[in-house]
């Protein structure tokens, strides 16, 4: 019989108990909805363990890959110890080891982590200010290439983190950092399906990251990087990705404006509508959606009825809070 650890509680589940009851026979509350492992609303994941692979079906690769699994359907033959997906990170101390402008408004923040941490290009961490203030960065370092994790960090009107970041932040100072966490990163496992990455503004970070990570790893497919902002000021990294399309030819980057002035060589218009407008047809791509909520989510529905999979639209939207 398989014993489950969750924070403090540990107890051994009864011959054909699920993971789902006996939480709840501890007095441990945990979301649920079907109990039939449809609606994935008991979502867990396994931090110590490995859950059966029928208490995964279907969740995605990215999910899969991290012990996630359904707690409604888990009948566990091992030990697990579980965890809920939004239980806190234990924070970790990392060292500013660069600081560098992009742009006029994006900062990007080189971190030496302190204690070594299992991350994927695209995933996120928490960043920790004054004990009270945290905000949540993308991952733009893939972590065979970089030595350090990279942060881009747009500054917001008013943003208590963002402004510490700009303004006060300084080279060799320590930071308190959780994570990682997110389901925003690339697998391998089929070289040849086309990928669609569209962002706006930092959201370029995790795509960055993403895009990267599956050129070193040789994959072979179509790879469309759409980026878009209102003006050239807010692009950044448009050197990088130049020469990353020269010497990669499957890969294609298409900077995008919705201002009025458009030189030639960006494509004019809002970046979902220009990606979509070229790629109309996406059944059999994997999409990555990246940037400002709004998009995202008006992006996610259009590229479903454009013929995505559901399981292979991966989003991560950048929702901002201010002081």
């Amino acid at each position: 019989m398989a014993k489950i650890s969750y924070g403090p509680t540990s107890f051994v589940l009864a011959d054909e108990q699920s993971v789902l009851e006996g939480l709840a026979g501890h007095g441990i509350s945990v979301p649920f909805s079907c109990k039939a492992g449809v609606c994935q609303t008991c979502l867990m994941r396994a931090t110590a363990g490995t859950p059966p692979t029928e208490a995964q079906n279907g969740l995605k690769v990215n999910l899969k890959q991290r012990n996630y699994f359904l707690a409604c359907i888990c009948h566990p033959k091992n030990d697990l110890t579980v965890a809920l997906p939004d239980d806190v990170h234990d924070s970790v101390p990392a060292i500013v080891w660069k600081l560098e402008l992009l742009n006029k408004e994006i900062m990007q923040v080189e971190l030496e982590s302190q204690t070594p941490i299992d991350y994927r290009a695209g995933q996120f961490i928490n960043l920790v200010h004054d004990d009270v203030h945290v905000r949540s960065y993308s991952i733009a370092s893939v972590p065979r290439l970089d030595k350090h994790l990279q942060l881009h960090v747009r500054r917001l009107p008013q943003g208590k983190v963002s402004g510490w970041i700009h303004d006060d932040l300084r080279i060799g100072q320590e930071v308190e950092i959780r994570g990682p966490a997110g389901d925003c990163f690339y697998t391998a496992g089929q070289p040849g399906q086309p990928l669609l990455l569209i962002g706006t503004g930092s959201g370029l970070a995790p795509l960055y990251g993403i895009l990267r990570d599956a050129l070193d790893q040789g994959h072979g497919g179509s790879i469309r990087l759409f980026h878009g902002s209102r003006d050239l000021h807010g692009l950044y990294l448009s050197d990088e990705l130049r020469e990353l399309e020269r010497r990669h030819p499957q890969f294609i980057y298409t900077p995008c404006l919705s201002g009025a002035q458009v030189p030639a060589g960006f494509s004019q218009g809002r970046v979902h509508e220009a990606a979509l407008s070229e790629i109309p047809n996406l059944k059999g791509w994997r999409v990555f959606l990246c940037g400002h909520p709004e998009m995202v989510k008006l992006t996610r529905k259009k590229a479903f009825l454009a013929g995505a999979s559901l399981q292979d639209i991966y989003a991560d939207a950048f929702n901002v809070s201010h002081a």
